[in-house]
């Protein structure tokens, strides 16, 4: 490492030209220079957006501390990784306690000397080696489920798992960049409700010119806003994005330490370290906001009491921060530090600069605990003095990567544009390739993932015919209704089927993943509307497609006759059976129902509609025209029999003689009665004889009285009631006693 050159600390400061004396002073009313937007930003930068994103992209590793502690939620991991160590720990301390002592081997347990003592040892620790045991699978346990249960959705899906990370992330760094802009922007308003104010006159012109002075050798054209906070104990100085904030007890030290102090500062501001320091609490915004209230109680309430209790209730936040973002962080900060003291070398001031390191080292405590060993923001004094002697007298410290004398311009580097022409073009082609893709993602969306995609391709799906691709836009839990998918394609695929046609889609609303669409199509010659539910498929096609369902697409059949013979669209239905009732996708159904020698079903057109509760099969038989000839024979003939028999009461008859000592009976049907036939069911019916219409028999015979006969000749009416079946494709006829 060759030796840099360094302005020894008795040397006279490189002569710089003068400043206009009125720029040392204060307007004349003593008010300041009017501030807006971004400016009092350092200069050396081409735009704001470099200045921006020079500062934020500096620090990754504070930036990857707090995306992890925050957006990956280890405060709440830590709290429920305790709380399940402590529940694994008193499990395993109770199971541990009551049956280890017979857990090992029989060999060991049997061997002397060996196997009394490994009992005794197990008998008196085996609860602690068990709590041991315990708490460490339990706080494993629960930390890891804060981190995996957000993805378990997404495990299956990799597209998902990506653009879920790729969305957290995105989302962390506009929060960073909009809590940075905040900063930037509202940083007068911020100073001033923090207590800093503007300076007096004199104060304005005891700093004024030596700012200028060290930014002239620092080589900046123009210097941040300068600020005031009353301190008259503790000379410091603050540097924030677009302004220093200095004690007011920096005005009694001498010249060069000011000067010193203020080239420090500036470096700060040039570098834009403020804007890295504000971009990680950005990203980390949450667990920020949540860490400054206990922060902030502390240290209004300095007690051990106060501290504890504090600790007691923000323990899983106080230790995400202390041990993971601020590490993370600290060493970008530590490495601004000896960064900006490297101004004083520049500047010529190295002097008053290493007395005031001497002076604070005075009072600088050890550095043996975490929080000033890893987590201090400010690197040992000593150390800093190390660091800028070496760069005053032997070469380059931390903070310049080359070998050579320290100068502003190898100090701050050379920020140029945003990006080459070549990088334009990458970036250019890359949102070219982003816009095509994303655009195209977005018409794969539009045709086939909306809600009404999934309307008009499930009623596609009926018009032709395809029973599994209509179940397919349809939910799990509908689809399992279906206890018969090869009947249902049937059905749709037999010629009386009829789908929905002049499908109109007119209203459509989403709530969310909910969607009701508003259906008009016509069915069975007629115009109908309906409203059609829809809900969103939790699972993505492709890892990127959230496609829609329909709700309550399939329609239960409500069969009033069930029975060998029903038939749909020419398809012979199941008998009724205990179970789930049949399902019927939507259209319009011809059902037949069976058929016999007393009855039967009229063809039928069953409508059914997306959105019924259900769909009716009436069926209703109704008798045969033939059947009432047919049922007017039989009872003829058995009325016939009945006539043929020569006694005066024919057994199962509807006709009898009730006068007594009757012989030789002859019985002549003088006149059939009319029979009215009613259907008691597909294959009986009930048979009878109104009384306008009922039968005329006459019967003749002698009767005998005292040794004597005298013949006789009687006409009565009478009426036949009986029970018609069907038997095959004759008709059956079973007379019942009047």
């Amino acid at each position: 490492m060759t030796e840099p050159h360094a302005v020894p600390p008795e040397s006279t400061p490189p002569t710089v030209p003068q400043l206009d004396v009125r720029a040392a002073e204060p307007p004349a009313d003593h008010t300041p220079p009017p501030t807006g937007g971004l400016a009092d930003r350092p200069p050396g930068y081409p735009s704001a957006l470099v200045w921006l994103r020079a500062g934020i992209l500096r620090d990754w590793r504070g930036v990857l501390g707090a995306f992890v502690a925050t957006w990956l939620y280890l405060p709440i991991a830590l709290l429920l990784a305790f709380w399940g160590g402590l529940t694994f720990a008193a499990a395993g301390l109770f199971a541990g306690g009551l049956g280890t002592d017979d857990q090992a081997p029989s060999v060991l347990r049997d061997a002397p000397l060996i196997g009394p003592l490994l009992e005794a040892f197990l008998t008196r620790s085996g609860g602690v080696l068990g709590g041991v045991l315990g708490f460490a699978v339990g706080f494993l346990i629960g930390f890891l489920a804060v981190l995996v249960l957000p993805w378990v959705g997404t495990a299956d899906e990799p597209f998902a798992l990506v653009t879920g990370l790729l969305g957290t992330v995105v989302a962390a760094a506009l929060i960073g960049v909009l809590y940075t802009l905040y900063r930037v922007l509202l940083e007068p308003r911020l100073l001033v409700v923090s207590g800093a104010r503007q300076p007096s006159r004199r104060e304005y012109a005891r700093l004024r010119p030596v700012l200028d002075d060290c930014a002239r050798r620092l080589g900046l054209p123009t210097v941040p806003r300068l600020l005031m906070e009353d301190d008259p104990v503790l000379s410091n100085a603050r540097t924030y994005a677009r302004h220093v904030v200095v004690t007011t007890a920096v005005l009694t030290e001498p010249d060069d330490e000011v000067a010193a102090l203020l080239s420090h500062e500036l470096v700060h501001w040039r570098t834009g370290d403020e804007i890295t320091s504000a971009f990680v609490r950005g990203v980390g915004l949450p667990l920020t906001l949540a860490h400054a209230l206990p922060t902030w109680l502390m240290r209004t309430f300095p007690h051990p009491a106060t501290n504890f209790v504090v600790f007691l209730f923000f323990w899983p936040v106080l230790l995400t921060m202390r041990y993971v973002v601020l590490p993370l962080h600290a060493r970008d900060v530590r490495a601004a530090e000896y960064r900006a003291d490297l101004g004083a070398v520049v500047t010529g001031h190295v002097e008053g600069l290493r007395r005031i390191l001497e002076r604070r080292l005075s009072f600088e405590s050890g550095r043996s605990g975490w929080d000033e060993a890893v987590c201090a923001t400010h690197p040992p004094h000593e150390l800093r003095l190390d660091a800028l002697d070496r760069a005053s007298v032997a070469g380059v410290p931390a903070g310049v990567s080359e070998p050579g004398p320290v100068t502003a311009e190898r100090l701050f580097g050379r920020s140029g544009p945003v990006g080459s022409r070549r990088t334009w073009l990458l970036v250019g082609a890359l949102l070219l390739v982003a816009c095509v893709g994303t655009g195209g993602l977005g018409i794969v969306q539009w045709a086939f993932f909306r809600p009404q995609a999934a309307v008009g391709g499930y009623f596609a799906a009926l018009a032709d015919r395809d029973s599994d691709a209509a179940l397919g836009f349809l939910t799990e839990q509908d689809r399992a209704t279906v206890t018969d998918r090869r009947l249902l394609a049937q059905l749709l695929r037999g010629e009386g089927y009829k789908p929905p046609t002049d499908v109109e889609i007119s209203r459509l609303e989403r709530d969310g993943d909910d969607a009701t669409a508003e259906v008009a199509y016509r069915l069975a010659g007629e115009r109908r509307t309906t409203t059609v539910t829809l809900h969103r498929d939790d699972e993505a096609t492709a890892g990127l497609f959230h496609g829609w369902q329909v709700l309550g697409g399939l329609i239960p059949l409500n069969v009033g006759v069930a029975g060998p013979g029903v038939r749909l669209n020419g398809v012979e239905l199941p008998g009724a059976t205990e179970g789930p009732a049949l399902v019927l996708l939507p259209g319009a159904y011809t059902a037949t129902g069976s058929s016999s020698a007393l009855s039967e079903a009229p063809t039928e057109t069953v409508p059914v509609g997306p959105g019924q509760s259900e769909a009716t099969l009436g069926l209703v038989p109704v008798l045969k025209p033939a059947a009432v000839a047919a049922v007017e024979a039989r009872v003829r003939t058995w009325l016939d029999e009945c006539a043929k028999q020569t006694v005066a009461a024919p057994p199962g008859c509807p006709f009898r003689y009730y006068g007594g000592g009757a012989q030789k009976v002859t019985w002549k049907i003088l006149e059939y009665p009319k029979l009215a036939v009613e259907l008691t069911g597909p294959a009986t019916a009930q048979v009878g004889t109104p009384f306008e219409t009922q039968g005329r028999v006459q019967v003749s015979g002698t009767t005998t009285y005292f040794g004597g006969s005298s013949p006789f000749s009687e006409e009565d009416e009478f009426t036949v009631a009986g029970v018609a079946t069907a038997d095959g494709d004759t008709v059956a006829f079973r007379a019942v006693a009047n």
